[in-house]
């Protein structure tokens, strides 16, 4: 959330920054009701200081308006928690700042590519897509799923199954081994403090998974990515500089209605209601961030290496980041059925961002308490990955080749068939 002393300060400056954003904020409405809460705050604060005085005095001629000032400072105190509550309200819907190498843009149309890797296929057929792969291997169930459940859910069976597991997995095993991150196992529900902290509240409470229990008051919510629990695990505290990095990994189930998304990827596993994704999640010291960011998409990119896939990394434009992020790359991985490359994993630095919403702080080196850096990032989206290897590594039979580097995880099979 953003600090309303540094708008009112910065002023021009923010104004100009939060329009590549795309976002038409009421910056009068903003700056009355700082200029309301801080009147109020002042007020309060004289007529407590004449209620003390008061006090001190012990003058009995002045009890009746002691009494009248507790019931002034009582009206103040709840006319200043409105104000400052609507003010809170704005503050915490409006997104990070880019950085300055950001590109700006509306959308996804001004991205720039940074990077390609890989080979794209050469078929002598028609490649497929993955749910014909799996529909006519008898192994990727959407109908059934359906009736037991719902539309954008799957069932994956038999040896798909088992490769799907074989790649969290073995993501898991690169980036604990490999990539120094520290394995974890989170609770697959947050609290709506969580969801705050991280952003995910109050902005896009649509797209969010509630699950109702029978105490009203304290909502849960099905994580739509593992980055909200595991980011939250530094919420309120304050850290030793010796304490930094921190690199955490977590394979989990994600839970989203996507909404918004009607009409979009209505067939197949890319779109889904529930998928499972391995997340990167960095706490940094704040002027790492950048640093930081560069080493969480190349421990992404790493596993599309291993498993021979070709990619493309993009830098996202102003328009097309995610609310917390202050910098993001896409990584995209090619789909031969669409001959296009699509999203497998974004990577962000969300700067002080979140923790300035979590009150996530350490002590920098001056032992100055300030906040902690975030970022976050898939490494990768599973289900995608899964998508990916069927596509890429399609026979003309159906059946479909383990990249080298799962086949330890598969038992040394070399190929998914019918046979």
């Amino acid at each position: 959330m953003h600090n309303i002393k540094n708008i009112r300060n910065n002023l021009d400056d923010f104004k100009n920054k939060i329009k590549s954003r795309n976002l038409d904020l009421n910056f009068d409405e903003i700056l009355n009701l700082d200029k309301k809460n801080r009147d109020l705050i002042q007020k309060k604060e004289s007529l407590e200081k004449e209620k003390k005085d008061i006090s001190k005095s012990k003058d009995q001629s002045l009890f009746e308006k002691s009494k009248k000032i507790s019931l002034d400072l009582e009206s103040l105190t709840k006319d200043q928690a409105q104000v400052k509550s609507k003010l809170d309200s704005i503050l915490s819907s409006i997104p990070n700042i880019p950085l300055s190498d950001v590109p700006i843009g509306k959308d996804e149309t001004s991205n720039k590519e940074v990077k390609k890797f890989g080979t794209i296929p050469n078929f002598n057929f028609e490649p497929k897509s993955h749910y014909e792969i799996g529909e006519k291997l008898n192994m990727l169930d959407f109908n059934l799923a359906t009736k037991t459940t719902g539309s954008r859910f799957v069932f994956v069976k038999d040896k798909l199954a088992t490769l799907e597991r074989a790649l969290a997995n073995f993501m898991i095993d690169v980036h604990t081994q490999t990539n120094g991150y520290k394995e974890i196992s989170p609770p697959l529900m947050a609290s709506d403090s969580s969801m705050f902290g991280t952003g995910q509240l109050p902005k896009f409470e649509n797209d969010q998974f509630e699950v109702k229990l029978d105490e009203k008051n304290d909502r849960k919510f099905l994580i739509p990515t593992a980055e909200v629990i595991l980011t939250n695990m530094v919420r309120d505290q304050i850290f030793k500089i010796n304490d930094l990095p921190m690199r955490l990994v977590a394979a989990t189930p994600c839970f989203r209605k996507e909404a918004g998304s009607y009409g979009k990827d209505t067939k197949g596993m890319i779109r889904q209601h529930q998928f499972y994704k391995v997340e990167l999640v960095s706490i940094v010291e704040n002027d790492k961030c950048e640093e930081e960011l560069t080493r969480m998409t190349n421990c992404a990119t790493m596993i599309l290496e291993k498993l021979k896939l070709p990619y493309r990394k993009v830098i996202l434009s102003s328009g097309d980041m995610g609310f917390s992020a202050e910098k993001t790359y896409d990584i995209e991985v090619w789909l031969p059925s669409e001959k296009k490359y699509r999203e497998i994993s974004s990577c962000s630095s969300c700067g002080t961002f979140q923790a300035t919403r979590m009150k996530a702080r350490y002590k920098n080196k001056s032992n100055e308490t300030t906040f902690v850096g975030t970022l976050n990032g898939s490494g990768l989206a599973v289900g995608r990955t899964l998508i990916a290897v069927l596509e890429n590594y399609q026979n003309s039979d159906g059946s479909v080749n383990i990249p080298d580097v799962l086949k330890p995880y598969m038992n040394n099979l070399d190929k998914i068939s019918n046979n």
